[in-house]
């Protein structure tokens, strides 16, 4: 029985590989998305140039052969500083993300399957949170905690959490009811292994489509925090923070913003398109 079970999870990871291939999208998604990972990885080995090490004598120099993406004010290399800086894009993206999933997943299940007066309180809290614009309540958590990246990534993790909690909720109430829950709780079987075992593994699907999109606007809203000076601190090679300091060259140098821009751009487009893949792929009427 084991066998049959695993085989049959290869089968449907398999055809779930399949359709996300399948679909232009999906396709697309995959490609910039392994590619912002493969300049995370070996960003180190592609340029000779310290993202941080200052050469005033180099100081705003146009793309060339030297510098390919050019210098700054201060004649640091920006295409070294655009490596490194997809590596903190990444991080954000992972520690952000994973802080909304992991509490609004529980605290889904908790409201979905609880509710009463306690899921009301949940989800009543998630209204208060969902008031906010995203990036004004990001603002207010990181004014309470401090500038930097790490806060920024808990303003970011903390602002998500009412969307993993409405949509794991919404599943939860969707498979509450289904016969074979109900046969669980007959059985005897605890409310944790049933919200584990039986309820969550219905919610796989929506959890992945939902962390693929939230990891790219993760990376857009901790950008606009260091653009403002309360995510990374200088001189972090932060695409945020290389926003705003190159604003103030954008008539002079205007290559100083154009690429971390860009960065932002291509990597919130390649995730969202894998989102996009996602939900086609696991969509079981599909």
């Amino acid at each position: 029985m084991s066998e049959t079970r695993a085989a049959g999870r290869e089968t449907e990871r398999h055809l779930v590989l399949k359709r996300l291939l399948g679909s232009a999208n999906g396709r697309l998604g995959l490609f910039i998305t392994l590619l912002v990972i493969l300049f995370a990885l070996a960003g180190p080995s592609l340029t000779s140039y310290d993202p941080i090490q200052q050469s005033m004598m180099d100081g705003l120099q146009a793309p060339s052969a030297a510098h390919w993406f050019g210098t700054d004010e201060f004649g640091r290399d920006i295409l070294s500083r655009m490596l490194y800086g997809t590596r903190v894009a990444l991080q954000v993206g992972i520690i952000a993300d994973g802080i909304s999933l992991v509490i609004g997943v529980l605290l889904g299940l908790v409201a979905g399957y609880f509710d009463g007066w306690l899921g009301t309180l949940i989800m009543r809290l998630m209204d208060v949170l969902l008031a906010f614009p995203y990036l004004l309540l990001a603002m207010m958590i990181v004014a309470i905690l401090g500038p930097g990246l790490r806060n920024a990534m808990i303003a970011i993790g903390v602002v998500y959490i009412p969307q993993y909690t409405r949509l794991v909720r919404g599943s939860v109430l969707a498979t509450r009811e289904l016969e074979y829950v109900v046969a669980a709780e007959i059985s005897g079987a605890s409310h944790w292994r049933i919200m584990t075992r039986h309820i969550l593994r219905n919610c796989y699907s929506p959890i992945i489509v939902q962390a693929s999109l939230t990891f790219g606007s993760a990376i857009v809203q901790t950008a606009g925090l260091g653009f403002l000076g309360l995510g990374a601190q200088p001189p972090a090679p932060e695409w945020g923070a290389m926003l705003s300091t190159g604003r103030s060259f954008i008539l002079q140098a205007p290559w100083i913003c154009t690429f971390p821009g860009l960065g932002i751009l291509v990597s919130v487009i390649g995730f969202n398109l894998l989102g996009d893949g996602l939900r086609d792929a696991l969509d079981p009427k599909s």
